[in-house]
């Protein structure tokens, strides 16, 4: 049964990213007068970051597909920290703040991710533990948290998915995408004057 913080939590981050990426959207920074290329080189690491990002989420999305909360997965991305997941999504949230162009963005981001991860990460863990219990103990005592030990990967020969369920992991491991998408959809938008900007960040 899932707990209060848990119904909570998802629509609750969804609102705030809907949010956020609708300030996003009307943003814009302002380097283009003086410093083109910096915006050009801020732009290109977002879109790297973005897409370590996005395929280490879809890595992810292909060991737990169809198996979270019945099974602990240790393998695969899971065999080199707890939180795979988690650890890829900030290199894609970071990529899309340096994708507008700006450093504000990228620290505001990793400012809610500092403030926000540990929290969730405890919630979940402790989930994690009263429904493995002596298998999750042993996990955390060998896998770190959050930063990946690589010396420890391992993975199976063969590996079943479903492939439905994949499916509709891989689009929410795409969503980086689709917001880096939307900001150049509106910067054109803006470079024709048919989207105002009422926001400029360096």
């Amino acid at each position: 049964m899932k707990t209060r913080y848990e119904n909570w939590r998802l629509p609750v981050s969804r609102l705030a990213s809907a949010v956020a990426v609708v300030f996003l959207l009307f943003s814009t920074n302002d380097w283009e007068t003086g410093a083109a290329g910096v915006s050009t080189a801020l732009f290109t690491l977002g879109m790297f970051l973005v897409a370590i990002g996005s395929l280490g989420r879809m890595w992810c999305s292909l060991y737990i597909a169809g198996y979270k909360d019945q099974v602990l997965i240790t393998q695969g991305p899971y065999s080199l920290t707890r939180n795979p997941l988690y650890f890829f999504s900030v290199f894609g949230a970071l990529g899309v703040g340096f994708c507008t162009e700006t450093f504000t963005f990228p620290a505001l981001l990793l400012a809610v991710m500092v403030l926000y991860y540990p929290l969730v990460v405890r919630k979940e863990e402790r989930r994690l533990r009263e429904r493995f219990g002596r298998d999750f103990d042993d996990y955390a005592r060998r896998v770190p948290a959050f930063f990946p030990n690589f010396a420890l990967f391992s993975e199976p020969e063969t590996y079943l998915v479903k492939p439905v369920v994949y499916r509709r992991h891989m689009f929410s491991a795409l969503w980086f995408v689709w917001i880096v998408g939307l900001l150049e959809l509106a910067e054109g938008l803006k470079e024709l004057g048919w989207m105002p900007s009422l926001w400029a960040f360096r």
